[in-house]
């Protein structure tokens, strides 16, 4: 039960406590920056100026087509015909460049901060809606088991000590004739 607690205490921090410090969270469900940032980390970025991204930089980003965002490396910078800048991207573990090329549309965009590796599995698990019923309702069994088993507890030591301090023997306890052997 103590481990439950903490592991509960150390991803509710996990999740919660960045958010308040202003970062973004994803979950990494691909492999392409296996080697950074491996599959099923949860990945913290800090919103920033487009104008402040430069090679090297992760990003997090809805690349043109997609629905889902995706974390990859900028790999070069260049600037469009109309002056603004335009971004190739590269998962750390893809052989070659995204077929993309991105001009945020957007004043800011999501960059990489630091990740905790694998927690996002868990994070993952909670999107089940089975899994977020377990989670709630095998806890709240556990406590009301609990609880009624220190009130039935509860209840048998005040008996006791009543026919204790009464000297009372509960009818259950007498014994006819007939079995008291008379």
């Amino acid at each position: 039960m103590t481990l439950w607690i903490i592991v509960s205490l150390a991803l509710a921090c996990a999740v919660l406590f960045p958010g308040l410090m202003g970062l973004q969270r994803y979950v990494i469900v691909g492999g392409s920056m296996t080697g950074t940032i491996p599959k099923g980390s949860i990945v913290y970025s800090r919103i920033v100026p487009v104008e402040q991204l430069k090679s090297g930089d992760i990003v997090t980003f809805v690349p043109p087509g997609y629905t889902a965002p995706v974390t990859h490396r900028i790999v070069g910078v260049t600037t469009g015909t109309d002056g603004s800048r335009i971004f190739q991207t590269k998962g750390d573990f893809n052989k070659v460049a995204d077929p993309w090329k991105v001009n945020f549309v957007e004043s800011s965009v999501a960059r990489y901060a630091f990740h905790i590796p694998y927690l996002g599995y868990a994070l993952a698990a909670f999107s089940i809606p089975l899994v977020r019923v377990l989670l709630i309702a095998l806890p709240a069994l556990m406590i009301s088991l609990s609880i009624l088993w220190s009130m039935w507890r509860s209840a048998d030591e005040g008996m006791r000590r009543h026919h204790a301090a009464t000297r009372e023997i509960p009818a259950a306890f007498y014994l006819d004739d007939e079995e008291a052997g008379a």
